[in-house]
């Protein structure tokens, strides 16, 4: 194993540390715990909507490189692939409640969900009410049907993007999450991996693939996939991706979309924009329309090399709050046209 690193136990804490030296006007943490991220404007406006995230490290930017202005107010920090505490998830959203309680935006994974709750009972006790949004928008984790089961990946990028806007705009807690559960109905993601990664405390690949192989629909953590294939050229993986993802929703022609081009960790943009060559012609084929393309490492897997593909279908209610301005450590966007 080669890893920049000092010693496994204390990967996380040493990038936490980092993080924290090299942005100290844009972040902090709260209660004495490094794991406890909130932006350094927290508290924010009174009476906004907190909006907070979290799981396990080893994705960066997600969570943590969205916490800023316009978007998260604060993420819970697990280890490497593994959640967050209750007590954590708690002491942050206590940090950033400026009276009008607290949407959790996270993915759909059983640890996360279960200390995500635990928060929530314990929120009630100091009468901050929290509500929660559950991204689950990977198509080959479940079957059409059974969404539900579904794990979230990249797509909670949008998630928290547009949530955060409608928080800004001073929406109450109901409305936020109408937003944050309305953006997850309307995306749909496919990942591909062509390495391992490896978690430093294991100190070895999560799983196997061949010089030769990529796998269709793995996930963030190394779950299986559908599909273990030669590796094929970048317009046959596209089609293999894109193509299942058009006709999930489904979307249709006349749909206007964005579209997030995702490295796992290793693959450089240069290979994505060569993937979003191919997206673009599909999707022109079928006469969607793209509004915006965000292109680079949104959520990734250490430094598993591969790609993944979400569609955010949008009205004009989620393009305007995806229009506005945003900033934090890891994403800025000025206001879009």
């Amino acid at each position: 194993m080669k890893k920049i690193m000092n010693k496994a136990e204390d990967y996380v804490d040493d990038m936490l540390k980092g993080i924290y030296a090299a942005h100290p006007h844009e972040v902090t943490y709260v209660n004495k715990d490094l794991r406890c991220f909130v932006a350094k404007a927290t508290p924010g406006k009174k009476g906004k909507v907190g909006i907070m995230s979290g799981g396990g490290s080893g994705h960066l930017p997600l969570f943590l490189g969205f916490v800023g202005e316009g978007i998260l107010d604060g993420a819970a920090v697990g280890g490497v692939f593994q959640s967050p505490s209750g007590k954590q998830i708690y002491e942050i959203t206590k940090a950033i409640n400026n009276g009008a309680g607290v949407l959790y935006v996270y993915g759909n994974y059983n640890g996360d969900i279960l200390n995500f709750e635990m928060s929530t009972e314990m929120a009630e006790m100091d009468d901050i009410e929290t509500l929660h949004t559950v991204v689950a928008e990977d198509v080959f984790s479940s079957p059409k049907g059974a969404e539900n089961k579904r794990r979230g990946v990249a797509g909670m990028f949008f998630a928290f993007k547009l949530a955060g806007a409608a928080a800004e705009k001073m929406m109450p807690l109901q409305e936020v999450k109408r937003i944050a559960d309305k953006t997850c109905a309307n995306m749909r993601t496919v990942g591909m991996a062509l390495t391992p990664c490896i978690v430093p405390e294991l100190g070895k690949p999560s799983f196997n693939l061949a010089e030769d192989e990529m796998e269709i629909g793995m996930g963030v953590h190394g779950e299986p996939g559908i599909s273990r294939t030669k590796m094929a050229k970048s317009d046959e993986i596209v089609d293999q991706m894109l193509n299942p993802i058009l006709e999930d929703l489904p979307y249709k022609a006349g749909d206007e979309v964005a579209v997030l081009m995702n490295s796992l960790g290793a693959t450089p943009k240069d290979e994505l924009y060569i993937m979003y060559k191919r997206v673009d012609e599909i999707l022109k084929a079928k006469k969607i329309s793209v509004y915006h393309v965000y292109i680079g490492e949104f959520a990734t897997s250490m430094e598993m090399a591969g790609s993944s593909i979400t569609l955010l279908k949008l009205d004009s209610e989620l393009k305007s709050l995806l229009a506005a301005p945003a900033n934090s450590t890891s994403f800025v966007q000025m206001q879009l046209g």
